[in-house]
């Protein structure tokens, strides 16, 4: 299959990471957030991080939608899947998100109508089909979801289905980033940029990275290769001196990005002031909420919402995780008390959550890291 075998390729992979190893330098250490979890779950299925040098470390970032929406947004919801006449759909990894009055799937077992669906158009049909029944979308992601959502959002207007709203919970990428760059725990000598989000948005909302922080940034693919070679980029730059935007994922993103799906995003939705993200806090602007010319489409207008803040639960280090600070199996409850099975935190939830790619792909185990480490 073209762009799979090829970037899978075990010889290819070998000699590449032998130019990485070449390209270090001696007694330097080097730091590389990959921001998407997509990225995370690829580098721990393929035990990519086997094949790097000791002197390069990979650590996740807050790219993993599920995981960074906070635990009151997440009773919000509950509050309005709650109501009587009400339909709350969602995506399926949503539906074990904790909150402080705990899941949308503990919320069901109290009687709330609860159903997962693929895409907003899935719940829409559902509106379409339960006239009397209010139908709300939990609307969830980066850039990546969000044209889905405003294209959902005009199809209901177009159609005149007045029973369909979203809660809407989409987040942008370039604040996060932003947030993480100026966290005073951590440093960084680069990144493996998003894919996903970067098909919308395109390469060029990351150059202030370069232009500003001094760090170089290369958008990747999600096969084994694509990150391998956007880890050597980023050593090829600063052993060159150089701190630039590479687009190694140019067979998918465009540089400037979909004017369309761009467009439909600006048509419905705008900034939020600010919004607060599981482990980074409230963050200005990084968030989007629905127009006013939509408000009738909007869940956070038509039902009265607590809107109160959760503190995390103290065990949980999800937080750490996201900002890049922990490895998932240095956080205290880790593969004990939060499992996949059990989770504690979004990071063990989420199909594209760092703690749950370390157990899920067998790298749970608290001694076997460590050895691996110290050898």
């Amino acid at each position: 299959m073209r762009f799979v075998d090829e970037y899978r390729d075990a010889g290819t992979a070998r000699a590449l990471a032998s130019r990485i190893a070449a390209l270090c330098e001696p007694g330097r250490r080097y730091k590389f957030m990959e921001v998407c979890g997509g990225h995370t779950h690829t580098i721990y299925k393929h035990g990519l991080e086997d094949h790097l040098p000791g002197a390069v470390t990979l650590v996740h970032g807050p790219g993993c939608p599920v995981c960074v929406i906070p635990m009151g947004r997440v009773d919000d919801a509950i509050h309005i899947a709650g109501r009587p006449d009400v339909i709350m759909t969602s995506f399926g990894d949503m539906t074990r998100v904790p909150g402080g009055r705990g899941s949308f799937q503990d919320a069901a077992a109290r009687g709330a109508d609860i159903r997962v669906v693929y895409s907003p158009l899935d719940a829409l049909k559902i509106a379409r089909d339960n006239p009397a029944r209010r139908v709300v979308f939990m609307a969830i992601g980066f850039e990546t979801t969000a044209p889905s959502t405003a294209m959902t959002l005009l199809r209901a207007e177009a159609e005149g289905i007045a029973n369909f709203s979203v809660f809407c919970n989409h987040v942008t990428i370039i604040p996060a980033i932003k947030a993480i760059l100026e966290s005073p725990d951590l440093r960084l000598d680069g990144f493996i940029g998003p894919g996903h989000v970067s098909t919308v948005i395109g390469c060029s909302p990351y150059e202030f990275i370069a232009r500003e922080y001094g760090r170089p940034l290369v958008v990747a693919g999600f096969e084994p290769l694509d990150v391998l070679q956007a880890v050597h980029a980023n050593l090829e730059q600063l052993a060159e001196g150089r701190c630039e935007v590479e687009n190694q994922y140019s067979r998918v993103v465009p540089w400037d990005g979909n004017a369309k799906a761009l467009a439909v995003i600006n048509e419905v939705m705008e900034l939020r002031p600010h919004f607060e993200w599981r482990g980074l806090g409230f963050i200005s602007h990084s968030a989007l909420r629905i127009r006013d010319r939509y408000a009738a489409f909007d869940a956070e207008r038509i039902f009265e919402i607590p809107g109160g803040r959760v503190a995390d639960p103290k065990a949980c280090q999800c937080g750490e995780v996201l900002k890049g600070v922990l490895k998932p199996w240095e956080c205290k409850v880790f593969g004990t008390a939060c499992t996949p099975e059990t989770p504690i935190g979004t990071c063990m939830v989420s199909s594209e959550g760092a703690c749950a790619a370390y157990y899920n792909f067998g790298r749970f185990s608290r001694d076997r890291v460590r050895e691996a480490t110290r050898a």
